[in-house]
């Protein structure tokens, strides 16, 4: 964008009220949203607008239509709680550590570590901190690096990787996002739908959207077969209407259920789709099994962090080391079903 665009802009009083309308990314994200939310508005209301049949059962079960109503409801509200959350950015982890590393200072000092087959840092918004699995004592400049770089085995080859955009220490599983411009701890991906990345803070809130919307298209698409079933022919110019967006959310839901269950995998073995889909190009990932999950501490473990995690603790996970690794990669043998290995 042009100097003489800014000033074009900056002189339009649409772009002064609105200024998000002045960015071209904010601008097509508030479209995509505007558009997503019209689009379920069509789809629900031509069944009210159509379909008798449906408004007189609204009358005699009033529940039926009220559970719809809540569900579509309950649907785009988590879209947008979804929408407008953070999906966990570095620089703020960055920044509440280091605003209150003098005070815990002392106190991590003068705590004794305690030892934990995860290896996790785990942070709250408000810069207190509970350690596992390693010691951090630095000063304020180089807390933050110090804490990183322990975040990596000992004698590793692997060094704490410096985003040259952000310019600041990446975590393990932390990639920048050109989309947003920062940095993202566990970053899955950038949906263009929500205008947002998904990363460890907001994943759980985006599975729930997915599973909602899911439940969402099934029961509109239900309610499209049966009037379609029950008034094929008797108004060709609503059949005109109702069945290309039956055939338009019946594409939806396979989209909608292929991408819960491919989610749902990842959850239960604690990946990412970044991790998954770049795992040869990622340094720390190089070189471990295609069947190994290095994050994983087993299916049940990963379901209640996931489902569990306050919105205001972020974790920094540490990377398994090579004895950790070669466990994981162990074949399953008849003892480790009864163990329930893959579980815990």
């Amino acid at each position: 964008m042009t100097m003489a665009d800014l000033c074009r802009l900056s002189s339009d009083p649409l772009y002064r009220s609105f200024p998000c309308l002045s960015d071209p990314a904010r601008r097509s994200s508030l479209l995509l949203k505007v558009a997503l939310v019209l689009l379920h508005i069509v789809c629900a209301g031509v069944l009210f607008l159509f379909d008798g049949g449906f408004v007189e059962k609204a009358r005699t079960e009033p529940w039926y239509t009220a559970l719809y109503l809540l569900l579509f409801t309950v649907t785009l509200l988590q879209y947008f709680i979804t929408a407008y959350s953070s999906p966990g950015y570095v620089i703020d982890v960055m920044r509440a550590v280091n605003e209150q590393n003098s005070l815990f200072r002392d106190r991590t000092q003068q705590r004794q570590p305690a030892t934990s087959k995860s290896g996790s840092l785990v942070i709250s918004v408000d810069g207190s901190q509970s350690q596992s699995g390693g010691s951090f004592v630095a000063n304020d400049s180089t807390y933050w690096a110090k804490m990183v770089i322990d975040l990596y085995p000992p004698g590793t080859t692997l060094r704490a990787c410096t985003c040259s955009y952000c310019n600041i220490e990446q975590p393990p599983r932390a990639k920048h996002c050109h989309d947003c411009d920062r940095c993202v701890l566990q970053f899955d991906h950038h949906c263009v739908w929500l205008g947002t990345c998904v990363g460890q803070q907001n994943h759980c809130k985006f599975w729930w959207y997915i599973c909602e919307e899911t439940a969402l298209c099934l029961w509109t698409g239900i309610l499209y077969i049966a009037y379609l079933k029950a008034h094929i022919a008797v108004s060709w110019w609503k059949d005109l209407v109702m069945i290309p967006l039956l055939v338009f959310m019946l594409i939806s839901l396979i989209f909608l259920i292929l991408l819960l269950l491919f989610h749902s995998y990842l959850i239960l073995t604690n990946q990412t789709t970044y991790e998954l889909v770049r795992r040869r190009r990622i340094p720390y990932m190089r070189g471990i099994p295609e069947r190994v999950h290095p994050f994983s501490k087993g299916m049940c473990r990963n379901l209640y962090q996931f489902c569990f995690r306050w919105s205001s603790i972020y974790e920094l996970e540490q990377l398994p080391t090579t004895q950790e690794l070669e466990d994981k990669s162990r074949p399953f043998t008849c003892l480790d079903a009864l163990t329930c290995r893959c579980c815990c």
